[in-house]
């Protein structure tokens, strides 16, 4: 096995090293765009959009926090659905100091999908946009943050960018601490 050591849980012990304790200070200030969902939160009302036009309503779990020497973010969404918890997929999230945005990768192995953005601050919103072909962008926004919620949807156009749908919609909540767990 080259090496490596590998617990019984099948994970490697190196996976430790990924995780950070906070920002990375010399960005601290322009890393908290994202860096304010760092945390764990429930979806408590999660709906999607169905290829017949009828929404799928779900809850789940968002769980985010720093890596990589504090330098990006990673987050879980997992969904809780008819007493199944699936994780749904990760994104990891960094700041590009050159180009003054975030680069966002989402890879979602149960969807076979991998979607690459780039996104800011547009006015209160937070917007990530993925063009997906010539024709087709997936846009997601992050809006309505409060201290213990926020608000998410994704958006799609298959013009380019002329006309948009919304295709999933979100409501988070923090989670409340319990005595003497860690999360």
């Amino acid at each position: 096995m080259s090496g490596k050591k590998r617990t019984n849980s099948g994970k490697f012990e190196q996976i430790k090293y990924l995780n950070a304790s906070g920002p990375y200070r010399p960005l601290k200030d322009r890393l908290m765009l994202l860096g304010q969902f760092v945390g764990d939160w429930d979806i408590a009302m999660a709906r999607g959009l169905q290829e017949d036009g009828s929404w799928k309503n779900s809850r789940g779990e968002f769980h985010a926090g720093w890596i990589l020497g504090g330098t990006a973010i990673q987050d879980i969404w997992k969904s809780n659905e008819n007493g199944i918890r699936d994780t749904g997929g990760t994104t990891i999230h960094f700041y590009d100091q050159e180009l003054k945005s975030w680069y966002s990768v989402w890879i979602s192995p149960h969807q076979s999908t991998v979607l690459a953005f780039v996104g800011n601050k547009k006015g209160k919103n937070i917007v990530l946009e993925s063009k997906v072909t010539n024709k087709k962008i997936v846009k997601w926004v992050f809006y309505d943050k409060k201290p213990d919620s926020f608000k998410w949807r994704s958006e799609s156009s298959v013009d380019g960018g002329d006309s948009w749908l919304v295709t999933e919609e979100m409501l988070l909540k923090k989670q409340k601490k319990k005595e003497g767990v860690d999360r």
